[in-house]
Order: C-alpha cells, then structure tokens, then sequence
C-alpha cells in the first residue's frame, strides 16, 4: 500500500549568526525519513529542541525546508508553486501547541473556523455559516459560542476551536503539535479522546508530536524517536516501548514516572557526547535503529 506521506532525507538549516564572519549553520532536522499510513496516528518524540516540531512544519512547508523530498498522495510538496501549495493546503492542516497564541484574539470564534473556508473561496456566506455550525457541534461546542472571542473560552474549549478550524477544509492529514501541552490534565484526556473519535468518524491520518511518551504510547500505533534532528528509533509504538534498542530511547524512557512497589525505577543518563550518527537499521521486522 502506498503511504499518504513519504518524507525522504529531510534537512533543515538555520543561521545561527556570524563566526569569523561566517555564516554558522545549525542542522535542525538532519536526514530525516518516514512514512505515514492512511488512517494511521504516526508519533514523533523526543525532548525539547530535537526537531520533532521543525519536522512537522517542514512537513507542510510552514518552514521551507533546505533539502529532501517530502510526497503527499504522491504529490511532491517541495516542488508547488505558491499558488499550488495554496490549493493542496486544503488536504493537510496543522493544530498548533498554543491555544492561547494560535487564534487571532480580535476574531470571534466562528470567524477563526470560517477563514479558511473564506480564503479557498469554499461556499456562499450561508453555506460557510452552516458549515461553521456543524464544525462547532462536531468538536463539542455550544452553536453560541461561534459569537465569543479567545478569551473568553479555557485553553481546552480554545483547542477545540484550532481543531474545527483545522478540520474546515476536511483535510486528509492533521500535524498534531503538542495538542495537549498546554493543559491541564484533566482537560488533557478530553481533547486526546476528541482527536480519536474524529479520527474514527473523518478517517483521518495524524501526524502526532509530542514529549508525553505516555500519550504517544497510547495513541499512535508507530513511533520515530528523535535526537539533535535525526530519528534514531522507529519502529510498532508497543516494540518500541517494550524493546528499546537505542541508548537513548532507553534513557528516555527511563525518565517516564511509573509506580514501582519496593523501590524507585533505574533513570538511566545517556551522555549525548557519545552519539553517533550512524543509518537506521532494522533489528526486527519494522523495527530499525541507528545502531
């Protein structure tokens, strides 16, 4: 079966300001490659600042990326033009990590969900309304909450309003950024069970970034964990967690609190001067780790 996403090699560079007046750059992503399965929930983890977030928006060309190849439904993205990248928009969104900046506080709510709808030129304004309507019902909002602004709502009612704006365009694949990050936990649970049912009713095919490994664990039915901007295991999420293969992975999973009677569980420490960057390879069936 042919992927929905193929990401091949994907590098990214930023200029990390002038040494000897040189130009430094820092590789953000580094050869990065994945795919991702129609219908499937793809995570990739990894601690603050190892690329998992730069990948994603790499992924929709948020950020332009400095090389690889990037195939949607066997499209090349890095090769649109603008007005292309425009159009294919309509088949991939994002949720972004911050309810609270990611919505344009001089917007009511139902103006936010309509956007995209007004800018693809989607529907006569009754339609758009209508649609806005159903959007709202179908991420557990109240039909007036269409005429309050941001802050007037929690962060978990303001993350429902990112998903029905990501889901107007009725988009294949959603980059789930850190959805939950930013909430309280019992707020937590109520938007991860939403991002399911939506997936169970849409089809959809999510793209989840996250640093909670125990979400990831629960949600995603792949993992990619990712280090300095290379995937250094990736692999069946339950494998992944269960048979480790990579030091890092170990270590990582290691910082995860778990219950224990008679004693503390082992942290393990993975001295970063030691990694290598070394190709995956397969350890077991569909398990590969840079090794």
């Amino acid at each position: 079966m042919t992927p929905l996403l193929s990401v091949t090699g994907l590098v990214k560079e930023f200029s990390s300001g002038r040494l000897f007046g040189r130009s430094t750059p820092v590789r953000a992503v580094d050869e990065v490659s994945f795919t991702v399965d129609e219908g499937e929930t793809f995570g990739l983890v990894g601690e603050s600042g190892s690329g998992k977030t730069t990948t994603g928006r790499c992924v929709l060309r948020l950020i332009e990326p400095t090389a690889g190849e990037v195939v949607f439904k066997g499209l090349d993205v890095r090769a649109l033009t603008q007005p292309d990248l425009r159009r294919a928009r309509r088949h991939f969104q994002i949720v972004f990590q911050d309810p609270y900046s990611s919505l344009n506080p001089r917007l009511k709510a139902g103006q936010i969900v309509e956007e995209p709808l007004v800018v693809h030129g989607v529907g006569t304004a009754a339609e758009r309304r209508e649609r806005v309507q159903r959007l709202f019902e179908l991420v557990g909002l109240e039909q007036a909450a269409a005429a309050k602004y941001p802050h007037e709502f929690s962060g978990g009612q303001r993350q429902r309003i990112g998903l029905a704006r990501a889901l107007a365009l009725e988009p294949s694949l959603i980059v789930a950024d850190e959805p939950v990050s930013a909430l309280d936990v019992s707020v937590q649970a109520q938007v991860v069970n939403l991002l399911l049912d939506l997936q169970q009713e849409l089809g959809l095919t999510y793209l989840f970034i996250s640093h909670d490994l125990r979400l990831v664990r629960q949600v995603c039915r792949r993992i990619a964990v990712m280090f300095k901007g290379r995937i250094v295991e990736l692999g069946p999420a339950d494998r992944v967690f269960t048979e480790p293969a990579h030091e890092y992975t170990r270590a990582l999973l290691s910082a995860v609190p778990v219950l224990t009677l008679g004693g503390r569980a082992e942290r393990l420490v993975y001295d970063s001067r030691r990694f290598e960057r070394l190709p995956l390879r397969e350890v077991a069936p569909g398990h590969l780790a840079a090794i």
